[in-house]
């Protein structure tokens, strides 16, 4: 399974903050927000992944993350020149898929919990045909919505409803098959002129090929779209890390308890960080482990 990551947008909700800068580059606490995406896909066991974003900030991204190659990753990049929807991110990556299935997560997203590792690798080695989460929120009129029935079988999606038939809202994070690429290039623009996530999953939806996975309370989700939210990220990040001693989406401290580098490697990138409390938690990292 390969990953993408849809680092683009304007942005316009955070103005002033984006009006330079993407906004998956502006601080969650102690780093970069798209490490936050970034570190789930790489729980669920992706290697290779894929960031879009658009023309001015690709630089970016690619000067911050490299080929991947440091942290035994590997990373592509890819423009969407303009925000035409979350389905077109499978057509412009259609190439870098290929032929097999594929992960997308948007690049403000952040997921917290404690088994919620065990359950994306589960789901990455499933080859169930689409797999969507389902997030119980107070006000899910924001979101794409999914009803379910007493078995959790999806019944309905809904894009941002104003009369929502449940509370549990479609966070960023989508499974799909290679089938997607295919189904992506069908779909049509919405009267906002977007390709639609919600079109995708409602093709495999009609066709019973739809897995949805209730998070319950053991799962954080947080969005941020706003200054507040913004600021309650960071805030809940902080008081995670503070309170454990343990990071949150430490894209390092993954790649080596992964294996995917070995303990002189994590060293050697906690270095030019040994100024901070995240290189010197790296450092922690490796020696703790002979």
């Amino acid at each position: 399974m390969k990953g993408i990551i849809l680092a683009g947008g304007s942005g316009t909700r955070l103005y002033p903050l984006t009006k330079s800068v993407s906004k998956q580059i502006l601080p969650i606490y102690d780093k970069p927000m798209i490490y936050y995406p970034l570190s789930v896909l790489m729980l669920a066991n992706i290697k290779e992944v894929l960031i879009i974003s658009t023309p001015r900030d690709i630089k970016i991204f690619k000067e911050l993350l490299g080929d991947g190659k440091q942290i035994g990753m590997s990373f592509s990049y890819a423009i969407q020149a303009n925000p035409n929807g979350l389905a077109e991110a499978f057509i412009i990556g259609k190439d870098f898929i290929g032929d097999e299935s594929v992960a997308l997560i948007l690049g403000d997203n952040i997921f917290y919990g404690s088994n919620f590792g065990n359950r994306l690798k589960q789901i990455s080695n499933n080859n169930h045909p689409a797999t969507i989460f389902g997030c119980y929120v107070k006000d899910p009129r924001a979101y794409g919505v999914v009803e379910v029935d007493e078995m959790n079988n999806a019944i309905s999606i809904e894009e941002k409803p104003d009369n929502p038939k449940s509370s549990y809202a479609v966070p960023g994070l989508y499974f799909f098959n290679n089938s997607v690429v295919n189904i992506a290039k069908k779909v049509k623009p919405s009267v906002r002129g977007e390709k639609e996530i919600t079109s995708i999953i409602e093709y495999y939806l009609k066709r019973n090929q739809l897995k949805v996975e209730l998070t319950g309370r053991g799962l954080a989700w947080l969005d941020t779209g706003t200054h507040e939210s913004l600021l309650e990220a960071s805030n809940f990040v902080e008081a995670i890390q503070k309170r454990q001693g343990l990071y949150i989406a430490c894209i390092e401290e993954i790649a080596f308890r992964k294996g995917y580098i070995n303990r002189d490697q994590l060293i050697k990138l906690a270095a030019p960080l040994i100024k901070t409390a995240y290189g010197q938690y790296l450092i922690e990292v490796g020696n703790s482990i002979k």
